[in-house]
């Protein structure tokens, strides 16, 4: 393995045009050279064999059948017989912080995967940090051989500081300052906000304001239904993009108001099964649909893949292969408007290109080719990436100073005894949304009465940030647990406030102090009292440790999780969208108890008359 480059640059086509037609007049020779190839040209659409791509630093000269005198002595020659040659993917949608990974060990983890690239909303680390937060993932992305586009945060809090309090709050101005950064700062993060566009909030419609007039692109996060009129006027409001597709006609719709419609295959969301159908049985047209993860934690991304599971999943589903390889190449590249830099195999295109193995379909990636450089080849970087160094601010972000004690978790009821109606957010496998039921909830001596035979768990938030110092407590079911137990995290999308899970007001304090003492991260404990831990000291969010050392830490807590009788696919990822008050329907924050209706956000009680 190899020390890295100090910085991994990616020039400008304009900065390349001397030397690329140099090349074509026999003045410089390749310096990559691949050979024997068959190309899968998500441009044309075509499968290619006996190809060849010649390349001159880092952009692509050539593309087309052998010739003879391209290369010299000093030229990497790679003989691709047997193999595809493909455009390194691209993930159309995702947040780094949802792996638990470093920006560093993320591409540790994915660039052997076949990932060369993606479009990444650092809205977590921006609720957390603020601009700083996001400069340092666009400065440790530099450093990096990913072609890595940033998002500037559009909902910092997703909502408003009435609903739930954040680290950090974004507006136009600071809208502006990130994109101003350089082009790899690319869009603006899913406009989560989507009431606050359609009913016409001023911070919201500034800063889409402001993104269009840098040039730059918007994101989406809708959650209404399609046929909602409402969605016409979000696109109409310049959001050309949107993740939040869970139907075939929530595809559909989008496309045809001129939308990219971007599937979700994450951890724990699995939407590209029945999204996909928009394509595979209504017909509509692909060029506007894209593949993304989303979240993918990372022992999933240890476990399943990442861009390469999800392209191989769609093509299970019914997908052509080569468009499968297009909804995660070319699509994305011209959604965000760089496809002059990437998303294809072609002259003047950067050389992120990922050679394959076996049938197209099974996505078998055995290189990788970053920016012109073999970065990784059957399974593993073939060079040694330097660790970002952290500012003490990034690291020392928790700032709850009193430890809590068993008492902060009990719920006073308006009974002294019996019964009550109570509000129960219930978490569904696999899906991002909660179900709103009512629930009648035992109470003696005037508390709520939860225990692990009652099947529910209490869900409290306490704010971290060391601004208002507040509390919500509300109740959850589903979770599993069959034994007193409790977890706690400071990962609570989106304003990553300290979350605490569990139906033992002992255990809860003994999960949530543990959080707080390390700075950060995730505790479980389960009824022997046995706790497992994972420390996320960046922002609270992240871990400062290998990529492999992190793996075995999430899995080790999903273990605990399962023996304390949650059983949920990738559970913690699920569990962690519980303070998400953006989506439907029931949800918490430090503020109480939000739901998310028709009308737009409310807050509402925990008790019902």
């Amino acid at each position: 393995m190899t020390q890295q480059h100090s910085s991994f640059a990616r020039p400008p086509l304009a900065d390349c045009i001397p030397d690329l037609v140099a090349f074509s007049r026999g003045e410089k020779k390749a310096t990559l050279f691949i050979h024997n190839g068959t190309l899968v040209n998500v441009l044309s659409g075509e499968i290619l064999p006996n190809m060849s791509i010649a390349v001159v630093g880092t952009r692509i000269a050539y593309v087309g059948p052998f010739v003879e005198g391209m290369t010299d002595e000093s030229t990497t020659i790679i003989d691709a017989k047997g193999k595809y040659m493909a455009p390194g993917l691209l993930d159309g949608h995702c947040h780094i912080e949802s792996s638990m990974l470093s920006v560093t060990q993320f591409a540790n983890a994915v660039l052997p995967l076949g990932t060369t690239g993606g479009f990444f909303d650092a809205h977590e680390i921006s609720n957390v940090l603020g601009l700083p937060g996001l400069r340092i993932m666009l400065d440790e992305a530099r450093q990096t051989p990913m072609a890595a586009y940033m998002q500037v945060a559009s909902c910092v809090p997703s909502t408003d500081a009435s609903f739930e309090t954040a680290g950090a709050e974004f507006g136009p101005a600071e809208v502006a300052e990130a994109l101003s950064w350089g082009p790899d700062m690319i869009a603006l993060g899913e406009v989560m906000n989507f009431p606050g566009v359609v009913y016409g909030d001023p911070k919201m419609i500034g800063e889409i304001q402001a993104t269009l007039r840098a040039g730059k692109v918007v994101d989406g996060h809708y959650t209404w239904p399609s046929s909602d009129p409402r969605l016409a006027a979000y696109a109409a409001a310049g959001v050309t993009g949107d993740h939040e597709c869970v139907t075939s006609e929530d595809v559909a719709q989008r496309v045809r108001l001129g939308m990219y419609a971007k599937m979700r295959r994450g951890s724990a969301w699995h939407d590209v099964a029945a999204t996909i159908k928009a394509h595979t049985e209504q017909g509509i047209d692909s060029r506007r649909m894209m593949l993304v993860s989303d979240d993918r934690i990372c022992d999933s991304l240890k476990e399943e893949g990442h861009m390469n599971f999800i392209v191989r999943h769609a093509i299970s589903q019914g997908v052509k292969p080569v468009t499968a390889f297009q909804m995660a190449t070319i699509n994305t590249a011209e959604r965000f408007g760089v496809a002059r830099d990437v998303g294809s195999i072609a002259p003047g295109i950067i050389a992120d290109i990922i050679l394959l193995d076996g049938n197209l379909a099974d996505v078998n990636v055995v290189t990788t080719i970053a920016r012109g450089e073999v970065v990784a080849e059957n399974g593993e970087m073939t060079l040694e990436l330097s660790p970002f160094p952290y500012p003490e601010f990034a690291i020392n972000s928790v700032k709850i100073k009193a430890e809590l004690t068993p008492s902060d978790f009990i719920i006073k009821t308006p009974v002294p005894s019996g019964t009550i109606k109570t509000r129960v957010a219930v978490v569904r496998e696999n899906h991002v949304e909660t179900e709103e039921v009512f629930v009648d909830v035992a109470v003696a001596n005037g508390e709520l009465q939860i225990t692990p035979e009652s099947t529910l768990c209490k869900m409290a938030v306490f704010e971290r940030h060391g601004k208002t110092g507040g509390s919500g407590i509300g109740i959850v079911g589903n979770v599993g647990f069959n034994q007193p137990a409790a977890i706690a995290m400071t990962v609570a999308h989106d304003c990553h406030n300290v979350l605490v899970i569990g139906n033992d007001d002992e255990r809860m304090a003994q999960a949530a102090n543990a959080v707080i003492s390390m700075q950060g991260g995730i505790a479980v404990v389960t009824g022997d009292g046995e706790m497992v831990e994972l420390p996320l000291r960046l922002a609270g969010l992240m871990s400062t440790e290998p990529y492999e050392t992190v793996v075995q830490q999430s899995m080790e807590i999903s273990q605990a999780l399962v023996k304390a009788g949650c059983t949920m696919n990738y559970a913690f990822m699920t569990l962690s969208l519980l303070a998400l008050v953006v989506i439907p329907t029931l949800h918490i924050s430090d503020t109480g108890l939000i739901r998310i209706s028709d009308a737009g956000f409310e807050r509402v009680s925990l008790f019902v008359e």
